[in-house]
């Protein structure tokens, strides 16, 4: 296309990492930003199955993100408050807080926007089992 602008289909050109990594059981997680050579934003399609929690939780060192949700419905935790979602719902998180979702019994599919986009791994930590009752 160019070095205008740049189109991908989020299931179709996307690797699926959540089935990489060994939970395609809960979710399914596709991560758009090289693919798209974009610079200071990235973008993710996440699809959690109904009634499930994913296993971990994660924030960012930079990187503010913007979930919208776009089937579905469930619950995120940031930090100690839990919100109910419910489709077309958007939620905001600032960088450094701790974030973690959870599907209803319609599952919960989320599109997130990350800016600035982390160029590396280290951007993010993530803590396993973070959301416990």
């Amino acid at each position: 296309m160019g070095s205008h602008a740049t189109k991908r289909n989020l299931l179709t050109d996307v690797e699926d990492q959540a089935a990489k990594h060994g939970m395609g059981a809960v979710l399914e997680g596709r991560f758009l930003r090289e693919q798209l050579d974009a610079e200071g934003v990235g973008l993710s399609l996440q699809r959690i199955k109904p009634g499930q929690r994913v296993p971990f939780g994660h924030r960012h060192r930079r990187q503010e993100e913007l979930y919208v949700v776009v089937r579905g419905g469930g619950r995120a935790k940031v930090e100690d408050e839990v919100l109910e979602l419910g489709q077309w719902d958007v939620l905001r998180v600032a960088a450094a807080a701790w974030r973690g979702f959870e599907a209803g019994p319609d599952g919960l599919d989320v599109i997130a926007f990350g800016a600035p986009a982390g160029g590396d791994r280290s951007e993010a930590e993530t803590e396993m089992g973070w959301w416990a009752d």
